[in-house]
């Protein structure tokens, strides 16, 4: 099986699903479209995951490939390619099926608490979470999903993670994050102009990361799952 790793800044990738879909045996190849990379060949792919990243979703007038991402999510969608989408992934693949993403209530930074819906909880992929969690989230938008969305969690701030059809998920929070990932982000001191305790959120961080990336593989495993059936039915 062959998938794309949409990654819209180094320091965002695809983080422990990478190791994850390794393991399964998925070769993940990735695109840098911030970077100026050609556009890639949709059809060539079995599954197409969407990152995080600093930018906005509506800040297309400073990174015009922003447009050029929206328009080929919403071909994959049509064509029923399966889709997870991450932090800003998720709020472009939200815009590229008709919803508006849009500056949240409140920045979530750090750990904060997500609760699965009744339909989260019997969803195929956020349904291997627990009903209650704490997610690690780095993120002042919110999706803005499309009435057709099935809500599948919510944290008190937003909507947190949601489907499309049976093929196409996004989630708010960073399942893929690794410690290193958050030492980057940490140590960005232009990246959120709040008054964080960094010293505090690494400290937290590091107790509990092992814990979170087991739930991100297990999160990534549950998502190639649903394409390897996809693509057996295609």
């Amino acid at each position: 099986m062959r998938a794309l790793a949409i990654v819209h800044q180094r320091d965002a990738g695809p983080g422990v699903f990478a190791s994850a879909a390794a393991a399964l045996g998925v070769e993940l190849e990735s695109w840098h479209p911030a970077e100026g990379e050609p556009a890639t060949r949709p059809a060539a792919y079995d599954a197409v995951l969407s990152f995080g990243g600093a930018m906005h979703a509506d800040q297309e007038d400073r990174h015009p490939w922003l447009a050029q991402e929206k328009a080929l999510l919403a071909e994959l969608l049509a064509a029923g390619t399966p889709l997870l989408g991450v932090c800003l992934g998720a709020q472009l693949l939200a815009e590229a099926a008709g919803g508006s993403p849009r500056r949240a209530g409140e920045p979530e930074i750090g750990w904060h608490p997500v609760e699965l819906t009744p339909e989260g909880v019997q969803d195929p992929l956020l349904g291997i979470l627990p009903p209650r969690f704490e997610a690690f989230q780095w993120h002042s938008y919110e999706a803005g999903a499309t009435p057709e969305a099935v809500p599948l969690a919510r944290s008190p701030v937003c909507l947190q993670a949601y489907r499309l059809g049976d093929r196409a998920w996004g989630i708010q929070f960073h399942a893929e994050v690794t410690l290193r990932t958050v030492r980057s982000w940490l140590d960005d001191k232009d990246d959120f102009p709040l008054d964080l305790d960094r010293a505090a959120l690494w400290a937290e961080t590091q107790e509990r990361i092992g814990e979170w990336n087991e739930l991100g593989k297990r999160l990534c495993g549950a998502f190639v799952e649903v394409a390897e059936r996809a693509a057996v039915v295609v």
